[in-house]
């Protein structure tokens, strides 16, 4: 398992932050026969935001991931795992969010996941919340073109998710929230 698979690993987990919601295993060695791995949700809007989410995947190891994202033709570059298309939306048509909520009950509900992370937009902000309501560990990663401040979605993420991360130290300092490095 390699650095970033950890350091997800143990943002699943909650550490430092008063324990988890759900106690998720460690991963650090190998699974008994038979054992379940832990479900991972991982949502990111179209684009670069989706690019920088699976840059991370060798960060999932251990993880049994399902994916969300804004276009139907995603699913062939995540052969292999579950995936979940959503429409867009965006700040400027709010309404835009009632699919995107109900699609997110329906996919926490069938997924049960015992972490969500993604790359921010705000088509996973939903997500977010669904995942808050569910006890599941959050990460919100704000999009590294975001180098001067925090993302829209990713000032209203700062509240919802257990951890949120900038990919700007400086960024990180303006905001009051880590910066782990960048992913591009």
């Amino acid at each position: 398992m390699g650095a970033g698979s950890i350091a997800l690993a143990r943002a699943a987990r909650g550490r430092g932050e008063g324990g988890p919601s759900r106690p998720v295993p460690d991963k650090t060695a190998p699974a008994p026969s038979g054992a379940r791995r832990p479900r991972l949700l991982a949502g990111a809007s179209g684009g670069g935001h989706w690019v920088e989410l699976r840059r991370l995947r060798a960060a999932f190891e251990g993880f049994d991931v399902a994916y969300v994202s804004t276009f139907e033709s995603y699913a062939e570059v995540v052969a292999g795992h579950r995936y979940y298309a959503v429409p867009d939306a965006s700040r400027f048509s709010l309404k835009g969010f009632a699919p995107i909520f109900a699609r997110a009950l329906v996919v926490m509900v069938r997924e049960r996941p015992a972490a969500f992370i993604t790359t921010g937009s705000a088509p996973m902000l939903p997500f977010l919340l669904m995942a808050r309501l569910f006890g599941v560990r959050t990460l919100w990663i704000d999009s590294i073109a975001n180098a001067e401040h925090l993302s829209t979605s990713g000032r209203i993420a700062k509240r919802l998710a257990h951890r949120c991360l900038a990919q700007w130290p400086e960024v990180g300092a303006q905001e009051d929230i880590e910066c782990w490095g960048r992913i591009v």
